[in-house]
């Protein structure tokens, strides 16, 4: 552990109460606390329905067969992301295809969306699913995709795994406004954590039925879907080929404790990437840009280095800062040059925003519980290792 990381979770004494208090009580999972915790931030996010899960990625797979992903269908998303992005696809035999980003914010670049939907449409090779993946906790813009999406006839499932607490024309991230679903992670460098879990949220009572049998081995009690009248009382069906995706009543109390702060953690994580913005602005970086439309939640701070202006390597800076017990990371390399994906096809110079992103970023730490003094003790090694 580096002494300043560039993540950390924030956890508070009633934290540590509330998952006490699910620990002395009859349920450890599948109990009350989990649909609390799923009503809590679906009232947040102003959505209809929430499906708590056991991380992201699960939701992202359970996502993409409620939308009715079928072996050869295409899936389209943003190299710049983890692989769960593209593997969710996989995981169905589906096939996965990339559209470059947009160098100023690094997400799904809509025009290069619409080009490469129009040469599909005349190879009927068009995506089932398109995931837009929300870098850093900055939306994508969703309008623009939605409206792609009626003309081309995909779906859309946010990858919001980063933007938990962020805004998108004011509305909540998570609203579903201009998407079928959205996926939220709480893995413990997000905005709030459950340790690992995760949610899929939609306003589409179809999909809601369909992720909750997905996330428990496909099975349902529900009599209106039971193949037999009159069941037993002890009667289930499994229905379809579901998973063990399922949170904890232990994970959710943690969630719903960690959601009583998200505001909180968002203005801190706010005001930290603004002093970034500040305090950097004289030296050989591009910095995060951010769109009129979008509220970013701010999980990551990505600067990029102006290799040009400088005498030493990514490697190099990303080195000394390491070196001098900062915990530096780089979110992310593109998907498509991971060996795996090179063996589906995918080969460099495919993606070149993408690539050229990769070889200028570097995130900073950025975390709730991150002292004035550390960013300043950052900015100072980071200065001295440009220069």
């Amino acid at each position: 552990m580096y002494k300043i990381p560039y993540a950390r979770q924030s956890i508070s004494e009633l934290d540590i109460e509330a998952v006490i208090e699910v620990l002395k009580s009859d349920w450890l999972t599948q109990g009350p606390t989990i649909p609390r915790f799923e009503q809590v931030v679906a009232d947040y996010c102003g959505v209809r329905y929430a499906v708590a899960i056991s991380s992201a990625t699960a939701g992202l797979h359970i996502a993409t067969l409620a939308a009715g992903l079928q072996p050869n269908d295409w899936v389209w998303t943003s190299p710049n992301t983890f692989v769960a992005s593209a593997n969710c696809a996989l995981y169905s035999g589906a096939k996965v295809d990339f559209v470059d980003i947009d160098p100023q914010t690094y997400n799904l670049d809509v025009e290069k969306l619409a080009a490469k939907l129009e040469r599909a449409n005349t190879t009927g090779s068009l995506p089932k699913i398109v995931i837009p993946v929300h870098f850093a906790g900055q939306s994508c813009p969703m309008e623009p995709i939605a409206k792609l999406a009626q003309k081309y006839g995909f779906q859309v499932i946010e990858d919001a795994s980063h933007a938990l607490g962020g805004f998108y024309q004011n509305q909540p991230v998570g609203s579903c406004r201009y998407s079928d679903m959205a996926v939220f992670s709480f893995h413990p460098v997000k905005m709030i954590t459950t340790g690992e879990g995760g949610m899929v949220l939609t306003n589409h009572f179809d999909l809601y039925e369909k992720l909750i049998r997905l996330r428990t081995h496909g099975i349902t009690r529900n009599p209106e879907l039971l193949t037999i009248k009159d069941p037993p009382p002890w009667y289930y069906e499994q229905l379809e080929l579901g998973y063990n995706y399922r949170m904890t009543d232990i994970q959710a109390a943690l969630g719903i404790s960690q959601m009583q702060r998200l505001h909180e953690f968002v203005e801190r994580r706010q005001k930290l990437a603004q002093r970034y913005d500040e305090l950097l602005r004289d030296l050989p970086l591009i910095l995060p840009k951010q769109l009129p439309q979008s509220k970013s939640s701010w999980h990551l701070y990505v600067v990029r280095l102006r290799l040009n202006e400088i005498k030493k390597s990514h490697r190099q800076v990303f080195a000394e800062l390491r070196e001098a017990n900062i915990g530096v990371n780089l979110h992310y390399i593109p998907v498509h040059i991971q060996p795996y994906y090179q063996k589906l096809g995918f080969k460099w110079g495919d993606f070149p925003e993408a690539e050229k992103y990769y070889g200028e970023a570097l995130t900073l730490p950025l975390y709730y519980e991150l002292r004035e003094e550390e960013q300043d003790e950052i900015i100072h090694v980071l200065r001295n290792s440009l220069f």
